[in-house]
């Protein structure tokens, strides 16, 4: 029975209120901490994107940033000094030499270089020596300095006259290139000095200067002095070109003096040497000896690593200055390379190749600044507009130095 005690009472159970306000707050509270986390993914998200973005832009602007690097090399042939050329130097007055005259018409090709490199084909041995000329090279010293000042810098000196005045005068000659600051290549005072190989930095291309020669004109080298002179001997010119290879350097340049006198044409040793230099490593060649110009090329060659590299060989350059009369031994020329070296992979390439046209004028015995080199072109450029006092005979003269110039140096 309801209400009796064995039936008791049910309880009704009471309806539970929602709390509203706490429910509101747990949402806000809830919707604040969502937003919150999705604000911190999205700008870290968004940061990370940025930096990466910074990172590829930087990366991109440090390559786009990297540009090529290209130099001027000029370089001119032999300097020679026979009799008559030191004796038109000299001035009685101040008992001194003055050679600067022999080059005041080329001097400004020669001194806007990054850097110029020159033959020098005789011996600075001392006043005491006697100065002398052919046979035996000994000039006064003022040579050089006439050559430092027209902006020369690098000399090679291995050559069939660096034994003129035996190995004391070889090492004159070096002691006086380096009191003139000319820095030389090819002979030495010391097996040291001929396993330091001389490396020029040239707005950031290192390049390698070597130099050879045939023979010393049948002058002995003393066994204990072997080191003294870089004869052409493929084992040692290979241990150069290593050497060269081991200071990392982007360039190697090779001063050879080789080939047959006053011979227009490189024979068949000097083709081959110059196929050896190339697939060996070396990118330039100089040739000296013939006392004549001949040709000059560039080539592409392919290496045993089949990467292709830019190559440039001039046989010979002829006399840069002498008192030599023959047939083309007053014609040379003043030689210019463009070389680039790329700043994304650092190859070297030879971009351009040019040349002024020289004469070496010898105006006779007894003639105020009896010679002079003459800027060929130029010349006849003057001549021809009627804007100098240059004789018809010197002009033809002048004329057919630049025929047989441009004949011979594209020949090949």
């Amino acid at each position: 029975m309801e209400g009796s005690e064995y039936y008791p009472r049910r309880r009704r159970k009471k309806k539970r209120r929602l709390n509203y306000p706490r429910i509101i707050i747990f949402v806000a509270i809830l919707f604040v901490i969502i937003w919150r986390v999705k604000f911190l993914f999205t700008h870290n998200s968004n940061r990370d994107s940025a930096d990466s973005s910074n990172i590829n832009n930087s990366t991109t602007s440090d390559v786009a940033s990297i540009e090529d690097t290209t130099i001027s090399l000029t370089a001119i042939g032999d300097i020679m000094c026979h009799g008559p050329n030191y004796k038109a130097a000299y001035d009685a007055n101040t008992n001194t030499y003055n050679f600067s005259p022999f080059f005041k018409n080329v001097s400004k090709y020669t001194s806007n270089a990054d850097l110029t490199i020159g033959n020098l084909e005789t011996t600075f041995a001392g006043e005491a020596r006697g100065y002398s000329g052919y046979p035996t090279f000994n000039s006064p010293s003022e040579l050089g300095q006439a050559i430092k000042d027209i902006g020369v810098d690098v000399l090679g000196t291995a050559n069939n006259h660096c034994m003129d005045k035996g190995y004391s005068g070889l090492v004159s000659t070096l002691d006086t290139l380096d009191e003139l600051g000319l820095s030389h290549m090819g002979t030495n005072r010391s097996v040291e000095e001929q396993n330091t190989i001389l490396v020029k930095n040239v707005k950031g291309i290192n390049i390698a200067f070597l130099a050879f020669t045939y023979g010393t004109n049948g002058i002995t080298i003393a066994n204990d002095k072997s080191y003294s002179v870089n004869l052409i001997d493929k084992d040692l010119i290979l241990k150069q070109i290593n050497l060269a290879k081991d200071l990392d350097v982007d360039l190697i340049c090779v001063n050879m003096h080789w080939g047959i006198e006053y011979q227009t044409t490189p024979n068949a040793e000097q083709k081959e040497l110059a196929d050896f230099l190339f697939e060996n490593g070396v990118d330039i060649i100089f040739g000296s000896h013939p006392h004549v110009l001949q040709p000059m090329e560039k080539r592409t060659i392919t290496m045993e690593d089949g990467q292709e590299k830019d190559c440039f060989v001039i046989y010979s350059f002829g006399n840069f200055i002498s008192n030599q009369s023959d047939i083309n031994t007053q014609d040379t020329i003043i030689l210019n390379l463009q070389v680039t070296k790329s700043g994304t992979d650092g190859k070297i390439s030879i971009d351009n190749i040019d040349y002024v046209p020289v004469y070496c004028y010898n105006k006779g015995s007894g003639v105020k600044d009896r010679y002079e080199l003459i800027d060929l072109k130029q010349s006849i450029s003057s001549y021809e507009a009627g804007t100098t006092a240059l004789s018809e005979s010197l002009y033809k003269t002048f004329k057919a130095s630049l025929n047989r110039i441009e004949r011979i140096i594209n020949s090949i």
